[in-house]
């Protein structure tokens, strides 16, 4: 049965569908030894030779999940034109297949998904953008109660102050937050808090949607507990489910009002000389 490459080259857990449909366009993907630089090409997994960035696409037997503490100034991808350190240095001993889904800063550190499950990588790069994702923060200085306020109104982030374990007395004056938010508002929140005198220092990312970082040490990966990879699984189903409730809405929100224009307008037809009923302001 033919199946696009991006599908095959996905399961067999070589790329997500998105970094997939990059190295078809760049010229990274033969099939039966013949370069396919075209997005809707399609083969027969059972019949043809698959190659993508120098790999064969071969089935899979079962995906594999890990989350990885990443450590700081390494780039979240697995190579880099710079020459920078990569997961590939911190991933030394794991076995090939595995690569990262959604990225985090260079300078930042903290939980990171790695799977070979290229379905499900796609699936989760879609909701990314919307995807829960706690932060620790330390930036320069102490934000006061005035400052969060504005940080809540302009990134549209509640942050709130750590205390450290055993502290006692007087909170420090460059105390760690701890703030909730996605993708689309990370540079955001660094942006509104440059703007007041507050840099980010440190950031660690500890939670990702259902998954979270616990006593993980940094540069240390381990395997997911099957309970996570079904806690992930659900959530992205919830997700998806949320989001063609939100898209069904919207679609009856715009049809809604054409509706009422239309029958206002049929009214007024048949009754043209009916004055309004409204007051006079």
């Amino acid at each position: 049965m033919l199946e696009r490459l991006q599908k095959i080259i996905a399961r067999a857990g070589i790329a997500s569908r998105r970094h997939a449909e990059e190295l078809i366009r760049s010229g990274q993907v033969r099939v039966n030894g013949v370069v396919v630089t075209e997005l809707g090409a399609k083969a027969d997994p059972q019949r043809d030779r698959v190659e993508a960035a120098g790999r064969i696409a071969e089935r899979p037997s079962e995906p594999s999940y890990f989350l990885l503490h990443k450590p700081v100034h390494v780039v979240s991808t697995m190579s880099d034109p710079e020459g920078r350190a990569t997961l590939r240095h911190v991933l030394r001993g794991l076995s090939g297949g595995i690569f990262p889904v959604g990225r985090l800063d260079y300078a930042a550190s903290g939980l990171m998904l790695l799977t070979s499950d290229g379905q499900l990588a796609d699936r989760i790069f879609k909701k990314s953008s919307r995807m829960p994702q706690v932060y620790w923060l330390k930036v320069a200085g102490r934000l006061s109660d005035d400052e969060m306020q504005q940080i809540r109104r302009q990134a549209h982030a509640r942050m709130r102050r750590l205390r450290a374990p055993g502290a006692a007395g007087s909170e420090p004056a460059n105390p760690w937050y701890e703030v909730e938010l996605s993708d689309a508002r990370r540079d955001l929140l660094r942006r509104a808090l440059f703007a007041l005198g507050h840099p980010v220092e440190k950031m660690k990312r500890v939670k990702l949607g259902p998954l979270e970082l616990g006593d993980l040490a940094e540069g240390r990966y381990r395997p997911m507990e099957p309970r996570e990879v079904a806690q992930l699984r659900r959530f992205i189903e919830k997700a998806v489910l949320r989001n063609e409730r939100e898209v069904w809405r919207s679609g009856q929100a715009e049809g809604a009002a054409p509706a009422r224009q239309e029958k206002r307008a049929d009214r007024h037809k048949r009754h043209p000389g009916r004055k309004s009923r409204r007051p006079a302001r």
